[in-house]
């Protein structure tokens, strides 16, 4: 859409998860070499946790990058499982046939499985993204299969990303023996004011082209304000700024059309609007918690913001997308009317091209008509003494010469 207008080679604020654009946030650095020093160690499960859109996912696939071929790896996102649920889903994720079999063959099928790739020089590591969806009783059977180990490793590396209820949920009492052999636990903080900058920045050169656009401090130091530092936000509103401007044909991302962006955001309800009470936009308000029901856990507004966010972000883009598509269709006609000038130029340079070669053709037979040509004869045959020239008279004088020399 806009790629091109800003000289980008791709979208750099997508809202899917991509690992070439990680920023080197402190954060994110930090959470990386926990989670490398986790796999390292071999030992316990590691909880990583963060709000929602905080870059978990985005993490947990610039890790996985980074592991060598050694290591068998098997990810779990729907966590909806009831323990054996939990179970057959494991193997089937690890390519075990679990179809038909009871509880204890899956699990003797699985420790076997685990124990030939130990045997294989192999390393297992099981991901379970959402894991705060898990149940007590499915965390519970996640402890029950870290028990299978070898004298000095586990057999089995278990990564659990949730967001922050996830931390809750683990302070269970029933979930002690779990809570002990956590060896490595993280949360994603979200980005300060200079860290926003540095991730919008930092997306938009590795994005570029050419020379990269740049939003400046202003420009950031809102975004932040109304993004909390959450990168899926910042994520939409920076990907709306650029559809923005380029419906506007506007180089820069200034604090003009940012303040334009957020309103069209919160008209479309991805953004809450300001609140009259304090001034202040609600995406930066303290998280007030919302009436709950039947002894639901009471949930942050924030977190119904984000929600908002992730479920109208494409509704707030194809709007926007919709202003952009007249000049879309503006260029095209441009488009259009170019090349049927360059062919209207093409047909013309040919038709001269034709003509000049008629005319140079014509050109001899002009001249022939013009200056005909007429046949050469002999000398003798133009000058007799019949016919007076040079040399008729020459021949004469001659002649006549040798006459009266006899006399």
């Amino acid at each position: 859409m806009y790629e091109r207008f800003y000289q980008l080679r791709e979208r750099p604020f997508a809202l899917s998860p991509a690992p070439d654009y990680l920023s080197p946030s402190r954060v994110h650095r930090e959470a990386l070499d926990y989670l490398r020093y986790g796999l390292e160690s071999q030992a316990g499960f590691v909880v990583i946790t963060g709000e929602i859109g905080s870059g978990k996912t985005t993490l947990l696939q610039t890790l996985l990058r980074g592991l060598d071929s050694q290591t068998t790896v098997g990810r779990i996102v729907n966590t909806m499982l009831e323990p054996r649920e939990l179970i057959e889903t494991i193997m089937i994720d690890f390519g075990l046939d679990a179809q038909g079999r009871s509880k204890p063959q899956m699990l003797r099928d699985l420790a076997q499985y685990l124990v030939d790739q130990r045997l294989a020089g192999r390393l297992v590591l099981l991901v379970i993204d959402e894991a705060q969806n898990l149940s007590l009783a499915a965390l519970e059977e996640l402890r029950m299969l870290s028990n299978l180990e070898t004298e000095k490793s586990k057999l089995m590396q278990i990564v659990l990303v949730g967001q922050p209820n996830l931390r809750d949920k683990l302070q269970d009492a029933e979930l002690e023996q779990l809570r002990q052999r956590i060896t490595v636990s993280y949360h994603l903080q979200p980005l300060d004011a200079g860290e926003t900058a540095n991730y919008i920045n930092h997306r938009l050169r590795r994005a570029a082209l050419g020379a990269p656009l740049e939003f400046p401090r202003e420009v950031t130091d809102v975004i932040h304000a109304r993004s909390r530092g959450v990168p899926r936000i910042i994520n939409v509103i920076c990907d709306a700024a650029l559809v923005f401007g380029y419906a506007e044909e506007r180089p820069l991302v200034d604090a003009v059309l940012m303040q334009d962006v957020l309103a069209e955001l919160e008209l479309t309800g991805v953004l809450i609007r300001e609140s009259a009470a304090d001034g202040q936009p609600a995406a930066v308000r303290e998280p007030q918690p919302e009436p709950a029901f039947a002894g639901a856990p009471a949930k942050p507004a924030y977190h119904e913001e984000v929600r908002r966010a992730e479920l109208a972000s494409r509704a707030a883009m194809e709007q926007a997308a919709r202003r952009a598509a007249e000049m879309e269709q503006r260029e095209e006609a441009l488009r259009t009317r170019e090349r049927e000038l360059a062919e209207q130029r093409r047909i013309l340079a040919e038709e001269y091209r034709l003509l000049r070669v008629q005319r140079a053709a014509a050109a001899p037979v002009a001249v022939a008509t013009a200056y005909p040509s007429r046949p050469v004869r002999p000398i003798a045959e133009r000058f007799t003494p019949e016919r007076p020239g040079f040399w008729g008279w020459l021949k004469r004088v001659t002649n006549g010469g040798a006459m009266q020399g006899n006399q």
